[in-house]
């Protein structure tokens, strides 16, 4: 079965609202319910570094992490985005994560091709970046399919050593 996903661009005061641990208000803001995984912790991280970004530059709020929303379903089952606008060599990259309870059934790819999609659509887009944990075995036979190639590592800060994945578009 082949699962249908929108991404849905999250706004300043949603980011805001997650980076605080203020579930109910993001969810006020947000474009669809945002379930309790969206609080967890782990995920404050991120939620305050897109606070900043986005306060710093709002209009990133269309590029950076949304919700993945299963539209058949009416449900949210996780988040995807790029990490922000195309750089000076028109390269974005993509970060994914679908919540515990929906996986396995496809969100993760569905949510990967939505935003190549754009990606393709896009003339200031040339190249799009996957970094994996190279413990991640999931996250690469997510990007398997799509053609990704291997061109590095790196040590990300937050997330530690990465394998780096890259697709011209």
């Amino acid at each position: 079965m082949t699962v249908r996903v929108e991404v849905l661009s999250l706004s300043g005061p949603v980011f805001a609202a997650l980076a605080a641990g203020n579930l109910a208000a993001a969810t006020a803001a947000a474009p669809a319910p945002l379930p309790a995984g969206f609080a967890d912790p782990a995920w404050r991280p991120l939620w305050r570094m897109r606070a900043d970004q986005v306060a710093a530059d709002p209009a990133a709020a269309a590029w950076v992490t949304g919700v993945v929303v299963d539209p058949d379903r009416g449900v949210v089952v996780g988040r995807a985005g790029f990490h922000g606008p195309p750089d000076d060599r028109g390269m974005v990259e993509i970060g994914y994560a679908v919540l515990p309870e929906h996986r396995r059934r496809g969100y993760a790819r569905a949510a990967l091709a939505v935003l190549l999609d754009r990606a393709r659509r896009d003339p200031r887009i040339s190249v799009v970046r996957l970094s994996i944990a190279p413990s991640n075995a999931a996250s690469r036979a997510v990007a398997r399919p799509f053609g990704f190639r291997e061109v590095g590592t790196q040590a990300d800060d937050v997330d530690g050593p990465e394998v780096v994945y890259e697709l011209p578009v």
